[in-house]
């Protein structure tokens, strides 16, 4: 799966196969039920929660950051590696004592791994009541409600239409100042190592009005930056004939033309130069030229690409079914170097240890890392998928050490391009927008630069959602440390 962002920027090899997760906050608007949610894995999921929390706000849950004050919890799944899903089963077990004190509780699987494993999770799991997949989250209330009266349910349908584009997320976990916003569903990409296209379904890109109405609506509610997400935002395309049913607007002179991606970006960064637009994530054989120059001609469109290249070799990529090479990649890396300047922000994914790997080919992959350059990436070791095409295809034939080892290399030559890339951002002066505090001290308040790069700053008279220009004076490879300037 593309877009797995975490709160952090570099991962040591033994954590690099942990699967990040979130859990709600406290919301008291004086309903009678309490709903707690885990979310795990990458940003589409923590968005789910959002759509979850809100159809269940509806049918009378308020949510809770309390699991043991909870009426109902819900984990919402990732299934991209198999350390995700043993994470869930962890947290499940961890449950069992908690039901037997609290019987009447219900407690869901949600999501990837829901919809992977379908009825076969509520016989592994005899603790699970309730098993949905990302399509059916509008009949979680009819499937609760059942479960109240000690019937299990499932329901794992995977839609060509649903985006959930009438539903106002409840953000969960929100700090007031940034929020995504799904502007599509599914992936019809199908990469040999991935679950996502039958875990997700095909591809459905939402109505670019819905997407533009939501911006406007955070924007007046405080928000200062949206994340535009999708598997691959990049083949975005909203055509007025194909999703007439999903049209929320009725004027015919705004939904004649078909809408692509660098069309969308553009509406949405019209919604106020100072609310921030940001997206993930894009597939390097989509990505391009005119998404690039949209993004130059708007300054309130961040200069960062998540740009997932998997390996540097082109056999293993063919083998990945990524279905573009080297080159290719290199290619789209310059484009962007030139159109956007050499200061835009570019991260990755990578996979050491895929099936046949060489050393050579594990080389090509720390090769390419030199030639483009990444401000930070997220890297794991292949990890077999039950039901991927690689797992028919081919055999895992990379001994665990050494995938082991070739994941220790990537990681540290991130690291080292990481603060090179950053020591290149001292002394200059760039615009960042705070978030909040930092975790480290109260006297310190931390945001991001338009690279996303997070950059630490004295308190001072600043708030979450300023805007202040910061001399950057410092930093490690994983962040940036500055003083704010007139």
């Amino acid at each position: 799966m593309e877009n797995i962002i975490k709160d952090i920027d570099l991962i040591a090899p033994e954590e690099a196969q942990a699967c990040d997760y979130k859990t709600t906050q406290d919301e008291n608007t004086g309903k009678s039920k309490k709903l707690y949610i885990e979310s795990y894995g990458c940003q589409m999921n923590f968005s789910d929660s959002e759509i979850v929390a809100s159809i269940m706000k509806e049918n009378g849950f308020d949510t809770t950051s309390d699991v043991e004050k909870a009426d109902v919890i819900f984990l919402n799944t990732c299934s991209i590696r198999e350390k995700a899903e043993q994470t869930v089963r962890n947290r499940l077990s961890h449950f069992n004592a908690l039901k037997r004190q609290k019987p009447e509780m219900t407690i869901g699987v949600l999501g990837c791994m829901a919809e992977r494993l379908k009825d076969k999770l509520l016989e592994e799991e005899k603790i699970v009541d309730v098993v949905v997949g990302p399509d059916a989250y509008r009949d979680l209330p009819n499937l609760v409600a059942a479960a109240e009266d000690g019937e299990k349910g499932i329901n794992t349908f995977l839609s060509r239409e649903e985006t959930y584009a009438d539903i106002s997320p409840v953000r969960l976990n929100s700090n007031g100042v940034t929020a995504f916003i799904s502007i599509m569903r599914g992936c019809d990409n199908m990469c040999s190592f991935c679950v996502v296209p039958f875990t997700r379904g095909r591809e459905r890109s939402r109505d670019p009005h819905s997407i533009v109405k939501e911006a406007q609506e955070l924007f007046a509610a405080g928000y200062r930056e949206v994340t535009l997400l999708g598997q691959n935002v990049d083949s975005y395309k909203w055509s007025p004939e194909e999703n007439n049913k999903a049209r929320l607007n009725k004027k015919e002179d705004e939904v004649s033309t078909v809408v692509n991606f660098a069309h969308l970006l553009e509406m949405v960064a019209q919604v106020s130069p100072l609310l921030r637009v940001r997206f993930s994530t894009s597939h390097p054989k989509d990505i391009t030229d005119e998404v690039l120059h949209t993004m130059k001609r708007y300054d309130n469109i961040c200069k960062y690409i998540h740009l997932p290249v998997q390996s540097g070799n082109s056999r293993i990529l063919e083998l990945m079914n990524r279905t573009y090479d080297r080159e290719w990649y290199l290619d789209r890396v310059r484009a962007i170097r030139e159109i956007l300047g050499e200061e835009c922000g570019i991260s990755s994914d990578m996979i050491a240890g895929f099936c046949t790997e060489t050393e050579e080919e594990h080389r090509d992959t720390l090769s390419l890392m030199d030639i483009v350059q990444y401000d930070f990436s997220y890297m794991f070791f292949y990890s077999e998928r039950p039901g991927t095409l690689a797992a028919k295809k081919f055999v895992d034939d990379i001994p665990l050490d050494v995938k082991k080892r070739r994941l220790a290399e990537i990681i540290e030559k991130q690291t080292a391009l990481s603060l090179q890339r950053n020591k290149l951002d001292a002394g200059k002066v760039q615009e960042i927008l705070i978030e909040g505090t930092s975790k480290r001290s109260e006297a310190q308040l931390k945001g991001r630069n338009s690279a996303n790069k997070v950059v630490i700053i004295p308190a001072g008279k600043h708030k979450k959602g300023d805007y202040v220009r910061v001399k950057i004076t410092d930093c490690s490879a994983a962040t940036l440390f500055g003083e704010v300037v007139s």
